[in-house]
């Protein structure tokens, strides 16, 4: 049995991975951080603490679906007391990325930024289809569309694709985000993004390369935030008893 601390739990992922947790009885919650605990974690089926020196429950692994700000807390507790992480929160700055990394060298730390399968085989795809498509001069655009609670933009399942995308290539395209301060013809040595907010959207993302005449697009749809959550508890299955270092979800669904 894999036994999890959810970071985030009374947040609409933890929600989702407690529920489909209690479905699968090769998983516990045993307990759950959030800062907001004290107000809303009466009717938990675990215990939930505002911060982690309340917490005293053992684990396997932390999955994190919370805030960037939290992430620095997230990384020192985790790294003191030898839990593994699944962290898939995104926004991250370049300090809290080091940090990752110099956690990993104590911990086994599994990051992405999507935990969608779907996602993650599409990722696999682009690294071996881009230089190909970007040889032939095709341009290449990122679009995304999300919830209007979303607060990040692009979001970091739409980096990460553009990141699959140069992954594949031997010259790294640069990342646009906008194109308002200046009038001239795009680049054939960028990937532009554009992100939708609106309503209830739980995720959708295009990767299109348009070439003369044609255009080829790889999308994905999610219609439940449970394939995330799915996706997570996969994770964490894998990530128990590993080593110290950094995962992903190729590792775990062995597309590398």
């Amino acid at each position: 049995m894999t036994r999890i601390i959810i970071h985030g739990a009374l947040g609409k992922m933890g929600h989702k991975i407690a529920e489909l947790a209690q479905q699968d009885p090769e998983f516990t919650i045993v307990a759950g951080i959030d800062a907001a605990a004290c107000l809303n974690s009466a009717d938990a089926p675990f215990p939930i603490y505002a911060n982690w020196q309340q917490c005293t429950q053992d684990a396997d692994v932390v999955i994190d679906f919370s805030t960037a700000a939290a992430a620095d807390a997230l990384l020192d507790a985790c790294a003191e007391r030898k839990l593994n992480l699944v962290l898939c929160t995104t926004g991250l700055s370049d300090a809290q990325l080091e940090h990752m990394r110099e956690a990993s060298e104590m911990i086994a730390i599994l990051r992405s930024a999507n935990m969608s399968v779907g996602i993650n085989l599409l990722m696999a795809l682009l690294k071996k289809v881009s230089a190909q498509l970007s040889g032939a001069g095709y341009d290449i655009e990122i679009t995304e569309r999300h919830h209007n609670r979303k607060i990040d933009a692009p979001s970091g399942t739409a980096i990460a694709l553009g990141e699959a995308v140069n992954a594949g290539l031997e010259e790294p395209l640069a990342f646009v985000f906008d194109r308002s301060a200046k009038r001239e013809a795009r680049s054939k040595k960028e990937i532009g993004f554009s992100a939708v907010r609106g309503g209830t959207i739980v995720g959708e993302h295009e990767v299109i390369f348009a070439g003369e005449d044609e255009v080829i697009t790889f999308s994905h749809t999610a219609y439940s935030r449970a394939i995330f959550g799915k996706g997570a508890l996969e994770a964490a299955r894998f990530l128990a008893g590993k080593a110290p270092g950094m995962y992903s979800m190729e590792d775990v669904m062995d597309i590398g």
